[in-house]
């Protein structure tokens, strides 16, 4: 702990509530003593991991609550594409909810030797265990690009490039386009947004925006907005399906046809889509494989003790169904 203490520029006491989970201790205080720790090699060290006596252990850290975990098809989606490359290998993959006002224990449990990796999974902004994690030597793979201050290794789909191709779509035949958009402070919604921006902007036509959260009540409030703003829309793209068919709920309650009134178009591809009153169409994205991918990429970077591969970034496809 001395020495530790005497990297990180703290007290031998600090590092001690730390390394015990204390939440008298600031975030910025703990990133310190973490990435203190793991320059120094303080990490729990064994045989190496990935021989037949010692599998690694890969943890999925979801850095949204419980709730949203298990009812965002997204999440499911993407452990179940994880989870099936690793057990083929024999390795576990613990599953860890950590939003952002939850993470001290989180972190203690990390990098105090509990996993050999980690999947870290819907990164909102300067989230702060994704800070901490990003200054210790840690193997990390995060699904979805984070911000730039966050330095990663990510795996990722073409989102500016999908919404691109849905409001192109949308161009064909309608005049008034609007957006629901995803969080301001996740880059998946920041790409899906600019994506629609220029899309618009290459047509000569004006945007209209309102914001979401990716939940189908998010969805359903924001086309309630849209449409007091400009009752004459005649087509909205949803940054997710979820809140794509929370606005088809909207639409139907206010007695718009879809898509004789309003044409919809998702993004995602849930299996829901599909049963949607009319079939939503959406752009998707091949969540079960970037869930093996960031898999497999972190797995040979824990397996070979060598640096992380570089980022990669999966094309996404829009499936017209009648919606549109």
């Amino acid at each position: 702990m001395a020495r530790v203490a005497a990297e990180a520029g703290v007290s031998p006491a600090t590092v001690s509530r730390v390394l015990t989970g204390s939440a008298q201790v600031s975030a910025l205080t703990r990133q310190q003593v973490y990435a203190a720790a793991s320059r120094l090699g303080y990490l729990r060290r064994g045989e190496r991991p990935g021989d037949s006596r010692h599998p690694p252990v890969i943890s999925a850290v979801i850095c949204e609550p419980t709730t949203r975990l298990f009812n965002d098809p997204f999440f499911v989606r993407f452990v179940s594409g994880a989870e099936t490359f690793l057990s083929g290998r024999g390795v576990p993959l613990p599953l860890i909810s950590a939003p952002g006002p939850v993470f001290a224990s989180t972190e203690k449990h990390l990098l105090g030797g509990g996993s050999d990796g980690v999947l870290l999974v819907s990164v909102h902004g300067r989230h702060p265990l994704a800070l901490t994690l990003a200054g210790t030597r840690l193997p990390i793979r995060a699904a979805g690009r984070p911000v730039k201050e966050v330095q990663l290794p990510f795996v990722d789909v073409d989102n500016r490039g999908g919404a691109r191709a849905a409001v192109e779509l949308l161009l064909r035949t309608r005049r008034r386009i609007a957006m629901i958009a995803g969080p301001s402070d996740l880059p998946a919604a920041r790409d899906r947004l600019n994506g629609y921006l220029e899309a618009l902007a290459a047509a000569g036509r004006l945007p209209l925006v309102a914001a979401g959260d990716f939940t189908p009540r998010g969805g359903m409030n924001a086309m309630r907005l849209l449409l007091d703003q400009a009752p004459g829309l005649d087509a909205v793209f949803a940054a997710s399906d979820p809140m794509a068919m929370g606005a088809m709920t909207a639409l139907h309650q206010a007695g718009r046809q879809i898509p004789g009134d309003v044409a919809v178009i998702g993004f995602d591809d849930v299996t829901a889509a599909v049963f949607a009153d009319p079939p939503l169409t959406t752009v998707r994205q091949p969540v079960e494989r970037l869930g093996a991918l960031a898999a497999e990429l972190l797995f040979e970077q824990v397996v070979s003790g060598s640096g992380p591969a570089d980022d990669q970034i999966l094309d996404t496809e829009l499936v017209i169904r009648s919606s549109t």
